[in-house]
């Protein structure tokens, strides 16, 4: 069915899936085509024989366009969906309108990877919060959460040893771009995200008031408020 609403894609964080856009979705479903995918791993997707790295989500992500038929499509990405969503903006601005990005880290180094694999131990998860790994289980149904978490620390540590985006990659990103994040998030620092805001030829700066790194802490109303601003201005 033809339809004139913009497409717009969702890409989650890491440990995430694309149920956590439900509230999001169903506030632009009015004025967007609304896309989602869960990352191979991830939510009811299996795992990918190709590996587990921000590349293949990457490679799913034009896959997907592909069979939906979508020349090009506007990215809200949160977390490590943002990381993705510039990586396909640096390397297929072609198929990429504009992307927001929330509560994404950029600056990954050893010491920042560290930190955060640090609390990815699966057995650490389910001694100390076992609330979180229940919800991790019933997120991530087509295999183990446990897998899922010690992939992700993979990951993170890969990305330490050797970041794929650096300085000079954002000042080559011609797609107009939002970074997005909490006042109140203690995983993302205001430097790096306004480094990579200085970089990007063509970027805005968004601080969302009183909200913390947790998608399900930001305020779903003004998200979406922001998001269509941006999407339908003129840049």
């Amino acid at each position: 069915m033809q339809t004139n609403k913009l497409p717009i894609l969702f890409l989650h964080g890491a440990l995430g899936a694309a149920s956590q856009f439900q509230p999001l979705a169903a506030g632009l479903s009015e004025h967007y085509e609304v896309h989602q995918l869960n990352f191979s791993g991830h939510g009811d997707a299996p795992f990918s024989e190709q590996g587990f790295s921000i590349q293949v989500f990457a490679a799913e992500v034009l896959s997907y366009l592909e069979n939906k038929g979508l020349d090009f499509v506007h990215v809200f990405g949160y977390s490590m969906g943002g990381y993705v969503a510039m990586y396909l903006a640096r390397h297929y601005p072609e198929k990429i309108g504009r992307v927001i990005t929330l509560a994404t880290k950029y600056n990954w180094n050893e010491a920042t990877a560290g930190k955060e694999v640090k609390q990815l131990d699966p057995v650490v998860i389910e001694e100390k919060v076992p609330a979180f790994a229940k919800l991790l289980a019933e997120r991530h149904t087509a295999g183990d959460w446990k897998t899922v978490v010690s992939r992700t620390a993979q990951l993170i540590e890969e990305l330490g040893h050797q970041a794929l985006l650096k300085p000079h990659d954002y000042a080559q990103i011609v797609t107009p771009c939002m970074l997005m994040m909490g006042d109140r998030d203690n995983m993302v620092s205001f430097q790096e995200t306004i480094e990579v805001y200085k970089a990007l030829p063509l970027a805005q700066l968004t601080v969302l008031p009183d909200t913390a790194h947790p998608l399900e802490k930001a305020d779903v109303p003004l998200l979406a408020y922001y998001i269509r601003r941006f999407t339908t201005q003129n840049i």
